[in-house]
Order: C-alpha cells, then sequence, then structure tokens
C-alpha cells in the first residue's frame, strides 16, 4: 500500500464524510434533504402563499434508536443580510386562518400541500398530515370548524417521534407574503444543526 493510499485511508476513518444536502424533485416540488445523528429532514418551499405567510412543507423521519422532540421554533430561516425569521405559533396561524382567511384560501393551501406530500414516495409518515386530517374530518364536519380542521391538520406541531417513526406540517413564516428568498435553513433538532442552502423559488 502506497503512503498516499494510507493516508487516504486513514483520514476517511478518522474523519467520516460530512452529512450532504441532496437535492430533489417530487410532486412539483424543488426538496431539500440531510441526515444527521439517523434523523432525516426535508423541506420545499410551497409557491402558494395565503395571507401574510410564506409557507413551507417539512417532513422529519427518526432513524435513530432513541426518541426525538422535534419543534416548530427549531426552524430558524436566516435571510441573506444576516437577519432570521422564525415560524409563527400553528395556534396563531389557525386562529388567522379561520378568522380572516376565506375558504378559498385554506381549499388552495390544502390542495397544494396535498399536491407536493403524496408525491413524496421518499416519506412514509406515521403521525403526520393524513393522520391528522383523518382524525379531524371525524370530528369536524361544517363550515368554519372544517376550516379549522384543514387548517389544524396541515400545520406542524411539536411532536415527540419515537425510533422509525415520521412526520409532517407546514410552517408559516410571517413575510408579507413574499418569498424568503436567498438565504438557509437552519434547524436544531437530535442534538444537531442542520443547515441548507435555500434558494428563491423559480418564477
Amino acid at each position: 500500500m502506497t503512503p498516499l493510499r494510507a493516508l487516504v485511508l486513514y483520514s476517511l476513518a478518522v474523519c467520516p464524510i460530512a452529512a450532504q444536502v441532496i437535492d430533489f424533485e417530487s410532486g412539483g416540488l424543488h426538496y431539500k434533504t440531510l441526515t444527521k445523528n439517523g434523523v432525516t429532514i426535508m423541506f420545499a418551499h410551497l409557491p402558494t402563499h395565503i395571507r401574510d405567510y410564506t409557507i413551507m412543507q417539512v417532513a422529519v423521519s427518526n432513524g435513530s434508536q432513541i426518541p426525538w422532540t422535534i419543534k416548530p421554533t427549531d426552524f430558524r430561516f436566516e435571510r441573506a443580510d444576516g437577519t432570521s425569521i422564525n415560524p409563527t405559533n400553528p395556534r396563531t396561524v389557525v386562529t388567522e386562518l379561520i378568522e380572516k382567511a376565506g375558504r378559498s384560501d385554506v381549499i388552495k393551501l390544502v390542495a397544494t400541500y396535498e399536491i407536493g406530500l403524496y408525491g413524496l414516495n421518499r416519506l412514509q409518515s406515521t403521525n403526520g398530515y393524513e393522520q391528522r386530517r383523518q382524525a379531524a374530518a371525524a370530528e369536524l364536519v361544517q363550515g368554519k370548524l372544517k376550516a379549522a380542521a384543514a387548517a389544524s391538520a396541515i400545520a406542524f406541531v411539536d411532536i415527540k417521534l419515537l425510533p422509525g417513526q415520521s412526520t409532517d406540517g407546514a410552517m408559516f413564516y410571517a413575510n408579507q407574503g413574499k418569498p424568503l428568498g436567498h438565504g438557509k435553513l437552519i434547524v436544531r433538532a437530535a442534538g444537531e444543526v442542520f443547515e441548507f442552502p435555500s434558494e428563491p423559488l423559480a418564477p
């Protein structure tokens, strides 16, 4: 074995290759995914907004051997100018959607979200939107209650993921309905820091 080959093999053994962000297309959306400590996080910008909110579709899968709690507050978007924005509390979003958004807005949001989610073959969610939607639909069936159920089912909420479990949901960023633009999504979860470069959606 040559000295160079020995050095390369030693380096790989001592310094494992850093996790890399992977890009892929699914359901008409552009996703970025990253795995650290056995936990996989992926996200995509939704090509629609509702009222003042720009929306991300987020999915998390726990492939580790221990449970992890994932919260919307773990997801911070840092703009290119160094300023940052956190997602709005899900309860605040749902309340505003029901009080101020039209039924057609909620329907459009649900349709856009479902197109992306059901085309996402890489995720088999065990405790996400579809499960929340079915539970809510069984209880709330009319008028604003139905709209509330739909909005509540979509919003990403605090969740404890056991090993092998996964979830998904929408993150709402109050940005006057404008795209977040260039920057990076920073997620502090599973004892790690996930960083995703983020570009504006193509027109």
